[in-house]
């Protein structure tokens, strides 16, 4: 069976393995799920991740959770774009999220990014997930 949202189940292993404490989880890869790896990455939230091809055509990612004194450091993971209902900001209308402690994820027409850098940018786009 079809994967519906797949950036939503990586989002979702992602918690689950931070709620069981584990140290890495693996996703089926996808050039969508590891740019915005990459900017989990960039912002401090996981510790990394890697592209292993499992078999030719095949690709999984092994993302590794991050912890700070045994607690999970990502607090708050939401899908907010789907694909029955997708949601677009303006770069007026991007407001901080959390007052800037948190991050939102955007693809944008010049990439995937976080919310600072789409400011940085001046450009708007989808809004796919929200961090904290």
């Amino acid at each position: 069976m079809a994967m519906s949202d797949p950036l939503g189940d990586m989002l979702t292993r992602i918690r689950n393995g931070q709620r069981a404490r584990l140290s890495s989880v693996k996703s089926p890869a996808s050039k969508m799920r590891e740019s915005v790896l990459k900017v989990l990455e960039s912002q401090g939230f996981i510790r990394g991740y890697k592209v292993e091809e499992v078999r030719k055509g095949i690709s999984e990612l092994t993302i590794e959770l991050k912890y700070h004194d045994g607690d999970p450091v990502i607090r708050e993971l939401d899908r907010v774009s789907t694909p029955g209902r997708r949601v677009f900001t303006k770069i007026n209308d991007l407001r901080p999220f959390r007052n800037g402690l948190g991050v939102q994820i955007i693809s944008t027409s010049s990439g995937v990014m976080a919310d600072g850098e789409a400011r940085a940018r001046n450009v708007g786009g989808e809004v796919l997930c929200r961090i904290f």
